[in-house]
């Protein structure tokens, strides 16, 4: 049962940090023309986080207790 609501708290947690790392604030920090070895920063932005909110939310529902 403490488990269920650690993994839960942890989800939301990630969830609010998605919220905050995509809204739209953050992006105009990234929306520019510049190119990192020809890829768009604002492309590499958005799914490098996406990528970080699978691994954090994969790493809650399957990780130990901590």
């Amino acid at each position: 049962m403490q488990r269920s609501i650690l993994t839960r708290q942890r989800l939301i947690g990630i969830f609010l940090v998605g919220i905050v790392l995509l809204c739209s604030p953050a992006l105009t920090i990234f929306d520019r023309a510049t190119t990192w070895h020809g890829y768009p920063v604002s492309f590499l932005y958005l799914f490098g986080v996406w990528l970080l909110l699978v691994v954090l939310a994969a790493l809650a529902v399957e990780g130990s207790d901590r």
